[in-house]
């Protein structure tokens, strides 16, 4: 899947590129519409916090990290084990998972308060009362959906972003 950012000038033209949109088989789950806060955004798909924050990334990489952890904690655990009990291949898969959860946790709640740096490249225009439209489509549909819509509507600018 791709993103792709559209900034345009008015609520009215957003909602007509969001319908045009849909009628092309864009699913309304794959759009999320960001403005300013005294913006209004009517019936607009609004950009939910898995949009708006990095917290997607917390949970991937602080899964990753305590999962990582927890398995080195339960390697010294079955190296070593506390007070001569005897530990077997379960302390790594205990670990592991606790160390995953913990580690999702953590980050999650810390980059859920995070700004999506990617929707930095476009703070100024949103703050002077343009509409940023994302769009998640499939790599394939990427030129069809910009040709389409810059067809039409050529005062949207639009940026494609490339996948981390």
């Amino acid at each position: 899947m791709r993103r792709l950012f559209f900034l345009i000038p008015d609520v009215e033209l957003t909602a007509l590129i969001v319908n045009e949109l849909e009628s092309q088989g864009v699913a309304q789950k794959h759009l999320h519409v960001v403005a300013s806060i005294n913006q209004p955004l009517k019936d607009l798909p609004e950009a939910t916090v898995w949009q708006k924050t990095e917290l997607a990334h917390g949970l991937e990489w602080g899964t990753g990290i305590g999962g990582t952890a927890g398995l080195l904690g339960g390697l010294l655990t079955v190296a070593f084990p506390p007070g001569g009990i005897v530990l077997g291949g379960g302390a790594l898969l205990i670990g592991a998972a606790a160390g995953a959860g913990i580690g999702a946790t953590m980050l999650g709640l810390m980059k859920g308060y995070e700004h999506n740096h990617q929707l930095d490249d476009y703070k100024h225009e949103i703050e002077q009362g343009e509409i940023l439209l994302m769009v998640d489509i499939p790599k394939s549909r990427v030129d069809e959906i910009k040709n389409s819509i810059l067809q039409y509507h050529p005062e949207a600018h639009i940026k494609v972003a490339e996948p981390k």
